[in-house]
Parts: C-alpha cells; structure tokens; sequence
C-alpha cells in the first residue's frame, strides 16, 4: 500500500521550506517502520523505491514544479531507473534520503539519489524521469518556460552519459521466451 501518512507528513514539512534551484539538493527524512520490512527483516526494495518518490515529490514541491504539474495538468513519472543497493535498513532505523537533479536534456531530467543511515550510503539511484500530458511527453523547454526558468542542464556526469549511452542499446520490446514460444504456438 502506498504510504499516503508518509507523503502528507512530507509536503506538510517542506510547505515552508526554502525554495530550491533546479539543481538544489533536497533531504527527506524516515525511519523504517515494520510495515516497510520483508521476510530477511530489512526494507523491502519495492518499499526504497517508493519512499525515493516521497524525496522527489519533495524536490518538485521545493523547485515549484509541484505546483507547475498541478496547474498544467502535467503529471512527473519515471522513465527508467538503475539502483545500486549497499547497505541493508533494518526496521526501525532512521535515514536520509537525498534528491538532486544533476542535469536534463531536452526530454528527460536526470535525478541522483540516495539513502544514507548516518555516515554510510545504504542505495544510490539514478532516476530518469519526464513530464507527460494526455499527449505524451512535455519537451524539458516547455517545462522550463511553465517554471519561468530556462538555465541550461548543468554538464551530465560521465557515469550518467554512460548510463544513457548503454541504456540505448537496450532491445525494446525485450525478448521473453514464454512468449516467444506462445506466439510460435499460436501460429501452429
């Protein structure tokens, strides 16, 4: 279930914080209750996921997007997504979730995101995510000019052109043998 306490605790904290930059970094905080935990007793990676929504539904909220999707009728979703799991979140533990936007092209934005309990990153995650309307995607320029903002993308890190780069090579649709072989057995 999402955690519908969770998101109105975060927009209710960050209605008064300072507005961010495009690029501004933006901190979450959580705590791991037993809900969020799978049969090894620790956070569920479904459970990571959605609370890295929670911190870019903060980060939108805090650069103004937030407000931007909401009078447009825009809606902020995912377009892809690599995660690099290092530390396990034990129930009850406190951490931080950290969202930052480090660049965007002329369709994506390209978010970096992480966790960390204390000192130690837990996950990092590198989020691609659009803006849609009933028409498909909302060009990043449009975005902008709906922001009154139109600064250029910061440069894109080499390990975030890399991720482009090899993401592109990916087959799409991908191949799935069962149905392969239930087409194959369709058309018998």
């Amino acid at each position: 279930m999402y955690p519908i306490v969770r998101l109105a605790l975060e927009y209710l904290r960050n209605r008064r914080a300072a507005p961010l930059p495009l690029d501004g970094e933006h901190l979450s905080r959580h705590r791991c209750w037993p809900q969020d935990i799978d049969i090894f007793l620790e956070m569920n990676n479904g459970r990571i996921l959605t609370i890295l929504d929670l911190g870019r539904t903060g980060l939108a909220q805090r650069t103004g997007l937030l407000g931007v999707l909401r009078r447009e009728g825009w809606a902020l979703t995912l377009a892809g997504i690599s995660v690099r799991f290092r530390k396990r979140i034990r129930p009850f533990a406190r951490f931080t979730v950290c969202s930052r936007c480090v660049g965007w092209d002329d369709r994506f934005m390209y978010l970096d995101q992480s966790i960390w309990i204390g000192e130690t990153c837990a996950m990092q995650a590198l989020v691609r995510a659009v803006v849609t309307d009933a028409n498909g995607i909302v060009p990043t320029p449009r975005v902008q000019n709906a922001l009154g903002r139109t600064q250029p993308s910061p440069d894109l890190p080499d390990w975030v052109d890399n991720w482009i780069a090899a993401d592109a090579t990916r087959p799409w649709p991908p191949a799935c043998l069962s149905t392969d072989q239930s087409r194959k057995a369709d058309a018998a």
